[in-house]
């Protein structure tokens, strides 16, 4: 593989591969160095490229992989992304849902690491990153109706823990 067709094949997904790793590393520099990471492994080895069926579903699984490995390690430190919270704040709404908004977000993030990695995978690539359930199963090898009961699983365990908090809060 050339450089234009590495460049066609696989910067277009540089974006998705970011996102992804952010998801699981919670800090962008991180997320930053795992992704050129990643790139740096694929150039390198360009000339294999071809005999893969989905160079895209590749890049995704290495991603997935290079970050469980950085979590895994002992030098990496988690560094919460503020980015939704200046998000929120930045916006014009009141002080008092600002800060509700901005500890919602804080909630959802935390319900998601607490899911198993297949199930935060699957609900990445399909509410975030908006894949098809034909594309998750390129991507990931599962089949169809497997994606759909991980889907389900991940959000009913992502609805429960939210409303947990929130009556608990509320005294109910």
């Amino acid at each position: 593989m050339d450089l234009q067709a590495f460049k066609q094949r696989i910067l277009p997904v540089q974006g998705r591969l970011f996102r992804l790793a952010q998801m699981f590393l919670r800090n962008r520099e991180e997320a930053e160095d795992a992704i050129q990471d990643v790139l740096m492994r694929l150039w390198s080895n360009r000339q294999q490229l071809e005999t893969y069926q989905s160079v895209e579903a590749l890049a995704i699984q290495m991603t997935k992989n290079l970050c469980l490995d950085r979590l895994k390690s002992g030098r990496f430190r988690t560094m919460q992304d503020n980015a939704d919270v200046s998000d929120i704040q930045a916006g014009t709404t009141a002080p008092d849902r600002q800060m509700e908004m901005a500890d919602s977000s804080a909630l959802i993030h935390r319900l998601i690491d607490g899911l198993p990695e297949q199930h935060r995978l699957v609900l990445h690539l399909r509410d975030v990153e908006e894949y098809s359930f034909e594309e998750i199963e390129q991507l990931t090898g599962l089949s169809n109706a497997n994606i759909r009961t991980i889907l389900s699983r991940a959000r009913q365990k992502l609805r429960e823990g939210y409303l947990k908090v929130n009556d608990y809060e509320r005294g109910y």
